[in-house]
């Protein structure tokens, strides 16, 4: 049996939800049960009295708005409790067109992919203006070169995720899932695809971000922040050197001018390079620690991967226990 969950988060969304709940497939090739999944990430409006109007099968609350990376987070969450095979997510805005489901999960079901990323064809697509088309292909270059991964549409939120890979990805930044999984899933050598979507028209402004410089802003952030965690040790060794080699140059500086024997008055380069020798020296050896900590955190990473393992064997254990027999391992009640 492969359950798929369409997974939605929402912030205010009680007005588009009831189409894009009704646009969503209710059968696929290969999939036995699709169930949905709402996210109400802190909504003001009757957003998830909505969804359960609409028969949603999952609804997940946050009493504050805690951000898409969050809700994102709690959303992969549930559904692996639900026992998704392969979860979906998808913008409740209609952005995205419920028909390409099939196209994006298909190459998860065949075992080509852990994930598949819907490509929106963001250099020739009509409901994009031209500052945000140039915008998400630099942002898709820089995502593809920290992540060594071949995806021209980084930043799309259309994506479809095997069970394997959603327990492997642990989402840490508190603005955007899109690039920190990317990057998390290149280094950790997952199987990515990308294949081509349509996009629906969208007539209000994202409530993501407020404005392109801050999105740029948090966006560049997250990138630096999960290329760091995943590469620390070629980031800190890489700055420390070249701040050692940027601290050479007034040392040169001053050696090539008491060697031609006028040192005097030059004192200042050789105080100034030191500095910077000592800087780049503690930037590299903060980048081993780094690097050991980073070790640490794959263990940990591996740890938890086990655990979810474990607890899907529980289950399945518990469902085949008759309803007398059944312990307290999965929160059911004792009879």
């Amino acid at each position: 049996m492969t359950k798929l969950i369409i997974q939605i988060p929402c912030f205010n969304e009680a007005e588009d939800l009831p189409q894009t709940l009704a646009a969503l497939p209710r059968q696929l090739p290969g999939i036995d049960t699709i169930e949905v999944l709402v996210i109400d990430d802190g909504s003001v409006d009757n957003t998830a009295q909505v969804a359960s109007r609409c028969g949603v099968h999952h609804i997940v609350r946050h009493r504050t708005n805690r951000g898409l990376a969050d809700a994102f987070r709690s959303g992969i969450d549930a559904a692996l409790r639900a026992g998704a095979d392969i979860i979906v997510n998808t913008d409740a805005d209609g952005q995205y067109a419920g028909q390409d489901i099939e196209n994006i999960v298909m190459p998860v079901l065949t075992g080509e992919a852990d994930i598949v990323i819907g490509d929106r064809g963001v250099a020739n697509n009509a409901h994009f203006g031209l500052i945000k088309r140039r915008l998400q292909q630099l942002g898709s270059a820089m995502v593809q070169r920290l992540s060594n991964t071949h995806i021209n549409d980084a930043v799309s939120g259309f994506r479809a995720i095997s069970r394997e890979a959603a327990m492997r990805i642990n989402i840490t930044t508190e603005f955007s899932y899109t690039t920190d999984m990317l990057i998390q899933a290149g280094r950790k050598r997952l199987a990515i695809r990308s294949v081509p979507i349509n996009t629906n028209a969208t007539l209000r402004p994202s409530r993501l971000f407020k404005s392109i410089p801050r999105f740029i802003l948090n966006t560049g952030v997250t990138m630096a922040r999960a290329y760091t965690t995943y590469n620390p040790l070629r980031v800190f060794v890489g700055t420390g050197a070249l701040i050692i080699l940027i601290g050479m140059i007034p040392i040169v500086r001053f050696l090539f001018f008491y060697l031609s024997g006028d040192g005097q008055g030059h004192v200042q380069s050789l105080v100034l390079g030191g500095a910077l020798l000592v800087l780049g020296a503690l930037i590299a050896v903060m980048g081993i620690l780094a690097d050991l900590i980073a070790a640490n955190r794959k263990l940990i990473e591996a740890n938890l991967v086990h655990l979810r393992r474990i607890e899907d064997q529980l289950v399945l254990i518990q469902d085949a226990q008759p309803a007398e027999e059944q312990t307290p391992l999965t929160g059911r009640r004792i009879a």
